[in-house]
């Protein structure tokens, strides 16, 4: 039986390189070079020139893009950009508060101040109440506790989406407002 996937080592490249680029013409570009649109061949040439790659980085321009520039060191700035990026993006947290349908005053104002905790620290929240066994019968009172929820975090959160029963659960999801500094 053979595998499906490629053997181990074997490590597919992003970009193609030099003699692995297949357009008879290209638009090329890098330090110390007219940007225009050359033979394949011309544009190998300059790169060798140089001492450095003839790398495909739009391959799906009229004529492919490429940048004569040395390969490892465009890969380690690739790596550096994508590690830069992922590092800056943002992690939503999503907390969760759980009500039940009789949930009490004292009950419901000790999640509450919870809950604002929850949006001063940037989280969004998930405010759900769960119905067991027949309390399911009380759908109205659910709807209306997460809407009360709601109004009362308005200074703090506005709502992402409304109360939606699905299951044995009615969800009410709410984002932070943005901090004003």
């Amino acid at each position: 039986m053979r595998r499906k996937y490629p053997p181990r080592g074997r490590v597919e490249e992003p970009y193609k390189v030099n003699e692995k680029i297949m357009a008879s013409k290209v638009r090329v570009v890098g330090e110390n070079v007219e940007v225009d649109v050359y033979e394949i061949d011309k544009a190998l040439q300059m790169a060798r020139d140089q001492g450095l790659d003839l790398v495909e980085i739009s391959p799906t321009a009229d004529p492919p893009v490429c940048k004569i520039v040395d390969y490892s060191k465009f890969k380690y700035d690739q790596k550096k950009k994508q590690k830069e990026i992922k590092a800056k993006a943002s992690k939503t947290v999503i907390k969760e508060i759980r009500f039940g349908p009789n949930t009490d005053d004292h009950d419901f104002n000790f999640k509450l101040n919870h809950a604002v905790g929850f949006l001063k620290e940037g989280s969004k929240v998930k405010a759900y109440v769960h119905f067991r066994g027949r309390t399911i019968v009380y759908k109205e009172r659910g709807e209306i506790l997460l809407l009360k929820f709601a109004q009362a975090l308005e200074e703090y959160a506005k709502v992402e989406q409304m109360p939606k029963l699905e299951g044995k659960r009615m969800f009410l999801f709410l984002t932070p407002k943005a901090i004003k500094k």
